[in-house]
């Protein structure tokens, strides 16, 4: 399987451009999740088809919808093993990316990705989502957060808008239908300082999947109390 070669076809499928340097990149990101996967726990997705097109090509996806400046300040709230906020860093080298996990083994294999393919302006960190956004450095210093992180959106908005400055976006990668989610999170969203802005479906190349892009822009700044302890957030979503 030329992987490269499937990867910037399958990209421009979608209208996503990828250079050849940027595919290799992934293909050594691709190789090193592979290997790292046999020792830990990072993604029930190996098939290495299935890694370009569910991993990387999704996470990549926001970039037919937005623009990452550069020198802009991104976050990806549980990234897990880098998703999306790696692929996204690699096609723009230009943007400075923070990667939040709980969880340290995951972030040991983060720094060994960002060592490996000399990625520069990106710093793994292992951290709660909720007690980074009560640290100074932190809290409202984003242009963008992202996650692909699996809560509602009311709840997924209460770890993340925090992050956001105002003016700049949360974009939450969903699954196809949002109409409830939406709908639910409404409150939140204001209590926190959103605004959905848009929403866009995607398609996934090779594959009937089809994912949910939301971009939600943040309007006034989050009140001092948000986010609150981890179990009453869960337990008790803003509503």
């Amino acid at each position: 399987m030329d992987f490269k070669r499937l990867l910037i076809e399958y990209a421009a499928s979608m209208d996503l451009y990828i250079d050849f340097e940027a595919a290799e990149r992934l293909e050594e990101y691709k190789a090193l999740l592979i290997e790292w996967n046999e020792k830990m726990n990072l993604t029930a997705i190996t098939d290495e088809k299935e890694i370009i097109i569910k991993h990387f090509l999704d996470s990549l996806s926001a970039l037919k919808y937005m623009e990452l400046l550069p020198f802009s300040k991104s976050v990806d709230i549980g990234t897990g093993a880098g998703f999306p906020g790696i692929p996204l860093k690699i096609l723009r080298p230009d943007a400075e990316f923070t990667l939040l996990d709980s969880l340290n083994k995951r972030v040991n294999f983060l720094n060994t990705v960002i060592d490996k393919l000399s990625l520069k302006n990106i710093e793994a960190v292992h951290m709660r989502a909720e007690e980074g956004a009560s640290k100074k450095e932190y809290r409202e210093s984003f242009d963008y957060c992202f996650s692909r992180a699996v809560a509602s959106l009311s709840v997924l908005s209460e770890y993340c808008l925090p992050y956001v400055k105002k003016g700049g976006s949360f974009v939450s990668y969903k699954g196809p239908d949002t109409k409830e989610e939406i709908a639910s999170s409404q409150n939140a969203l204001k209590i926190l300082g959103g605004k959905i802005k848009k929403e866009k479906k995607v398609q996934l190349p090779q594959s009937d999947i089809i994912h949910s892009l939301i971009f939600i822009e943040k309007i006034s700044h989050t009140p001092a109390k948000y986010p609150r302890k981890p179990g009453v957030i869960k337990e008790k979503p803003i509503i």
